[in-house]
């Protein structure tokens, strides 16, 4: 497994600056057309996103690992916090960035997590994802996954129907100690 994420970084980095720009709007083109978010949405989750890394790095520097995920403005904070004063103080600012909606505060009161555990749940995220992808009925883009300490979040604007094929597929896999779902129920 660690063989696959150092030849993953290889061939990533390898890549010359232009190659992965042109990687990455493609990517972002096909995602933007067949997401169920509004463009306006999928735009301000980014912004929602590298504001909150901005004022978490600003605010507590190496001393969190704070990870932000938002899915149409809807926030989920996981990582690790020194004490709880860090987690209110961190839920408290994410809620005062524009266009956020709601918070999902499931950060951890505890030491970092460790680069190997990260690595498995990086891993965990990938095997999920490619799960929804060979699932027929399942639209990877309707889903956002999120792996922490080896709890599967997914959120997302799904079906019902949608949302329990996929907490079903997600039980299957190895690894996952636990699911959150977070989703945002739709009509089919």
């Amino acid at each position: 497994m660690l063989a696959s994420f150092a030849l993953a970084a290889v061939l990533v980095t390898g890549l010359s600056g232009c190659a992965q720009l042109a990687m990455k709007a493609v990517t972002v083109s096909a995602g933007v057309a067949i997401d169920r978010r509004t463009v306006g949405a999928q735009l301000e989750d980014e912004t929602i996103q590298l504001r909150a890394f901005g004022v978490f790095s600003e605010s507590f520097g190496g001393n969190a690992n704070i990870n932000v995920a938002s899915y149409n403005r809807q926030v989920l904070l996981t990582g690790e916090v020194p004490d709880a004063a860090s987690k209110q103080a961190a839920e408290r600012a994410v809620s005062q960035i524009d266009n956020v909606s709601r918070v999902f505060n499931e950060l951890a009161v505890m030491n970092a997590s460790t680069l190997a555990q990260r690595g498995f749940d990086l891993y965990l995220t990938g095997r999920v994802k490619v799960a929804l992808v060979e699932t027929q009925g399942l639209t990877v883009t309707a889903f956002r996954v999120v792996t922490e300490r080896g709890t599967v979040y997914l959120m997302g604007r799904v079906t019902p129907l949608e949302a329990d094929r996929a907490t079903a597929l997600v039980r299957q896999i190895g690894g996952v100690r636990r699911i959150v779902r977070m989703f945002e129920i739709i009509n089919e």
